[in-house]
């Protein structure tokens, strides 16, 4: 079985970085980090091939390769997917497809025949018994918030990480904060789940097996959700990985409330943290009770921001 593995192009807004990543000679700022672990989800033997149209066209020969397309993407790669799909669907390819998109919009890609919803880890291993029969229904779906202590490391030899401006791994799913505009927590629950940190180093050790001595961003929604875990397990062990590494700085998200711990910053910094996103909104305290935004209420924001930035953080 050969499996194509397709990633739609970002719009060109904010999302692409289009016009900004010429200037370092980058074709996308990320490779598809979920279509890189479904490939390690899916059967070793299988043929896999991945074409990430913001670094490339798809080929006529790509699709001729292939015996089934899966696709993944987010909203904002929506309209992208259409095309994608269009294509697929006259090529009459077999078209499956996942990811936050799809398990939010699912009903508005009728060309699609197979969804494989939610987390591939809890959906995708019914999928594919099916498909090994000869049996499977059009929807896959979970409510089920899946151990990601034995999700596999993401197969980076399929994606051209010269194309790249940045890496990207991820530590956790889940946040436990409830702003009222993020569906975070909607797809991937209040409760943070964490991979172990020989997984997390595991990845760091293949990306520098295959060179990479950029940027890594820790793409979680919210790094710090599991402060425990990562201050007591994930950044003395990040410490120690580095000695003797040069290169590989790495970048996250991470809630305000990362301010209110020295110890927690120093860390990271030591870990290799060169800069960290912090939403602020607003700093209006009415609109951030309304959106439900309580880890950033009663806060001065321009203090927090600069206990940050003392630390070498940018922010």
């Amino acid at each position: 079985m050969k499996v194509l593995l397709l990633y739609p192009e970002f719009p060109d807004t904010f999302w692409s970085f289009k016009h900004a990543l010429k200037f370092i000679h980058n074709k996308a700022a990320l490779p598809p980090l979920g279509l890189l672990t479904v490939a390690a989800l899916l059967p070793p033997e299988w043929g896999k091939r991945l074409v990430d149209v913001n670094v490339r066209k798809l080929a006529d020969k790509d699709l001729a390769w292939a015996d089934v397309v899966f696709i993944s993407g987010m909203i904002a790669q929506r309209n992208s997917a259409h095309e994608l799909i269009a294509h697929c669907r006259a090529a009459g390819k077999t078209i499956v497809a996942g990811g936050p998109l799809f398990t939010v919009e699912h009903e508005e890609f009728p060309d699609v025949d197979h969804f494989v919803l939610n987390e591939a880890e809890a959906t995708l291993p019914e999928f594919l018994r099916d498909f090994e029969r000869g049996e499977t229904r059009r929807v896959y779906a979970s409510s089920e918030f899946p151990d990601i202590r034995r999700t596999p490391a993401p197969l980076w030899e399929l994606a051209d990480l010269r194309r790249y401006a940045s890496m990207s791994v991820q530590f956790s799913r889940g946040c436990p904060f409830a702003c009222e505009f993020c569906n975070v927590t909607a797809m991937l629950g209040h409760r943070p789940r964490t991979k172990t940190t020989a997984q997390v180093l595991a990845e760091l050790d293949g990306l520098w097996r295959l060179g990479w001595r950029g940027t890594v961003f820790f793409v979680d929604d919210n790094l710090i959700g599991n402060q425990q875990t990562l201050k007591e397990e994930l950044l003395p062990a990040l410490i120690r990985w580095r000695k003797g590494k040069r290169g590989i700085p790495f970048c996250t998200e991470a809630s305000i409330n990362l301010a209110d711990d020295a110890k927690l910053m120093s860390l990271m910094v030591k870990a290799g943290f060169n800069q960290v996103s912090v939403g602020t909104e607003t700093p209006e305290e009415a609109g951030m009770a309304e959106c439900n935004k309580r880890q950033n209420q009663k806060r001065c924001l321009t203090a927090a921001v600069t206990r940050i930035q003392r630390t070498g953080l940018q922010v």
